[in-house]
């Protein structure tokens, strides 16, 4: 079962707080399927439109066995759907708000590299001057 799809929660904002066990251990298992770098790839792929196995393995770099159990995961955790044609299965993305999600986490990540950045500046410039008043 798939927090988008879990009985209790509906599609209208539901906070963490306050969420049953069962609740936080799909909350945790959607962001376990995020947590692989090759399946974020595969969903920046799906973000273009929908896809087969050997597309996104070619685009990937990656085997088509590979990518089909990537897309296994992805779909039993409700993030991509699929959809048989012929001797081909494509998949899309299920849910467009995990875009919205990872875009939050990558501006969030962007923000704390600039912030190190500019630590490693200050102190570089800092370190600079007391040497040359040496």
């Amino acid at each position: 079962m798939t927090i988008g799809h879990h009985p209790n929660l509906s599609r209208a904002c539901v906070r963490m707080e306050g969420l049953s066990s069962e609740a936080l251990q799909q909350v945790a298992a959607y962001f376990q399927a995020l947590a692989e770098p090759t399946r974020l790839q595969i969903l920046n792929l799906l973000r273009e439109g929908e896809l087969n196995v050997g597309d996104i393995a070619q685009r990937c770099g990656y085997t088509s066995a590979n990518i089909s159990r990537h897309l296994a995961y992805l779909t039993r955790h409700g993030l991509v759907e699929r959809e048989s044609r012929g001797t081909s299965v494509y998949y899309r993305i299920a849910d467009d708000s995990v875009y919205a999600l990872c875009d939050l986490v990558c501006g969030n990540i962007a923000r704390q590299l600039e912030l190190q950045a500019a630590g490693r500046r200050s102190f570089t410039r800092t370190a600079r001057r007391s040497a040359t008043r040496k």
